[in-house]
């Protein structure tokens, strides 16, 4: 594991994190906002992480718990089996390992994804995929669907900003675009002045398209200042778009954005009719086109991901959970 925060021993003299068992906090979410868009639309997810994280990312939008020193700044107890019956019991399809990143809380996020099994729960990891490749198994097995951040695609880029390396990153995308079993959607935060040039963002398109196929889902975000970049200007709207636009132009089949408020470029299209076939309004579901089966309902294409026969209703946006 590449520097999990804090450890003990437990009673058979193994590593775990001092963190298990303890959680910075958990909240409804949609399950767009993780992001994911072909994974159980329009419904609920139980989110909840702890503090640390194994980057140090100067651009950190959750700096205050992936930074965090202390154990203070965990307010609550929640063990797997109460994290697991509070999903099921307020009707969440799925429980998102999130805030800081699942892969500093290996042993709390599998202890608690079984008992989410156990109730016929799934699990979401949100992750910046950095991690060492026996854990990578041992993780990932236990997560229907995950979303990686892929920060840029220069590795200048990674030891300065993030203090990591590009290399594992990109090992952990091959992985799990290759795994049947765990869904997988991309991430990219676009930073103005430093990823966001024409040939950063080829040269990150290209990659997808050929290492991970055109059928996974690219999710472009803008970047708002924040922890120790605060001197960097918000990601214009029109930078995104662009993005976006290069990608679709490169054969990616599925570009979203994300932290703007743009109805066209959050819509899932068909990419043999182009048929618009699930409308959003930012985490709402509008309109929703797919056949049971996931299909096209104008061509009967397949779309890629794991669809609902009928898209969830999300009422409760971040709302606060107890235990």
């Amino acid at each position: 594991m590449r520097g999990a925060c804090f450890t003990r021993c437990n009673i058979d003299g193994d590593l775990v994190a001092t963190a298990y068992g303890r959680t910075s906090g958990l909240c409804i979410d949609p399950v767009e906002k993780k992001p994911l868009n072909h994974f159980w639309p329009g419904n609920s997810v139980l989110s909840f992480g702890t503090v640390g994280c194994n980057l140090s990312c100067r651009f950190c939008q959750n700096w205050e718990l992936s930074a965090a020193r202390s154990l203070e700044r965990l307010t609550s107890a929640a063990d797997p089996d109460a994290i697991a019956i509070s999903a099921f019991q307020r009707g969440c399809r799925a429980i998102a390992y999130t805030y800081n990143d699942p892969i500093v809380f290996p042993e709390y996020a599998i202890d608690t994804a079984r008992a989410a099994h156990e109730l016929g729960l799934l699990n979401i990891a949100v992750s910046a995929g950095y991690i060492n490749p026996e854990p990578r198994i041992e993780l990932f097995q236990h997560m229907d669907a995950a979303n990686i951040d892929l920060k840029g695609i220069d590795e200048r880029f990674y030891r300065r900003l993030t203090g990591s390396e590009l290399g594992p990153v990109l090992d952990t995308l091959r992985y799990l675009a290759a795994d049947p079993h765990t869904w997988l959607e991309v991430t990219n935060l676009v930073i103005p002045r430093y990823n966001d040039s024409d040939d950063d963002l080829h040269r990150l398109v290209d990659w997808v398209a050929t290492e991970l196929g055109p059928d996974i889902p690219l999710h472009f975000s803008a970047f708002h200042p924040d922890h120790k970049m605060m001197d960097v200007p918000r990601t214009p709207a029109s930078t995104l778009l662009k993005a976006r636009q290069t990608a679709l132009d490169s054969g990616l089949h599925f570009v979203y954005t994300g932290n703007i408020a743009d109805s066209t470029s959050s819509t899932t299209y068909c990419p043999q009719c182009n048929q618009s076939l699930v409308e959003r309004s930012q985490y709402e579901i509008t309109t929703y086109r797919l056949t049971p089966d996931g299909n096209c309902f104008t061509c009967a294409t397949p779309i890629p991901g794991r669809w609902p026969v009928h898209p969830g209703t999300f009422g409760n946006h971040r709302a606060p959970v107890r235990v």
